[in-house]
């Protein structure tokens, strides 16, 4: 085998999913369960609130943080809620983040073939890992969601390190982590500066798929490319690859 290891993206690359944080009935919803709990919001007020919020968590985590700093989002969401006890807060704090993911996600589903693709990859001698830029709060339940968890060898979440691709920190949390070798890794991804530019940095090849969640880029260091998101097409163009 060329590569060994095979490290994935998430959204956009396994995952189609489309959100909307900003929508008017996600804040009058999410008013509505802070008011449950004794804090008055209106839907703008609660909006503005968690937007400084988390502006502020940003400006101080680029402060501790060098490049590409990602912290969990559940201290956001549990400091709105007043005159509760810290662990109360903190237990409605992931609550409501996953409430706000729940109202705030328009649809999420595997691109065709997803699953099928890993079990053959699997059952091929392949190990598979799960690198992701990602609230641990959301996208576990959304892996689970999705019956994806049995598929990979290991998962790694940004949030969980507080950093995200392309991040040299974190890509070496996965290939320290699990003793892997660049020279045997491939990543997998839509993006072409977290997923490809990223990986490349550490010396490990790259296939990049242009989907329909890909940012606009300029160029593009993949090692290889496809313009595919249908798993049944891509599994024997991936397979032809790694041999």
């Amino acid at each position: 085998m060329r590569y060994r290891n095979l490290i994935f993206d998430l959204y956009g690359t396994l995952v189609d999913i489309h959100t909307d944080e900003d929508a008017p009935l996600v804040w009058q919803k999410m008013a509505l369960l802070y008011g449950y709990y004794g804090a008055r919001y209106t839907p703008e007020s609660l909006h503005d609130a968690y937007l400084k919020a988390l502006q502020a968590q940003n400006a101080a985590a680029g402060q501790s943080y060098e490049g590409y700093p990602d912290l969990p989002i559940e201290p956001i969401f549990a400091g709105l809620f007043t005159g509760l006890e810290d662990a109360e807060a903190a237990s409605l704090g992931a609550m409501a983040a996953r409430f706000f993911r729940a109202l705030s996600t328009d649809y999420i589903r595997l691109y065709p073939g997803v699953r099928e693709a890993l079990e053959a990859l699997r059952k091929a001698g392949y190990k598979l890992y799960l690198l992701s830029n990602a609230q641990a709060a959301y996208t576990a339940q959304e892996l689970c969601l999705l019956e994806l968890v049995p598929c990979f060898d290991a998962i790694y979440l940004s949030s969980d390190y507080a950093c995200r691709k392309p991040d040299a920190r974190f890509f070496k949390a996965m290939l320290d982590g699990q003793s892997l070798d660049p020279e045997v890794c491939l990543m997998i991804g839509n993006d072409a500066t977290t997923d490809i530019a990223g990986a490349r940095a550490l010396g490990i090849d790259t296939l990049y798929l242009h989907t329909n969640l890909s940012p606009a880029c300029e160029g593009n260091p993949a090692t290889w490319r496809l313009d595919e998101t249908d798993w049944n097409r891509i599994l024997p163009e991936l397979l032809s690859i790694c041999k």
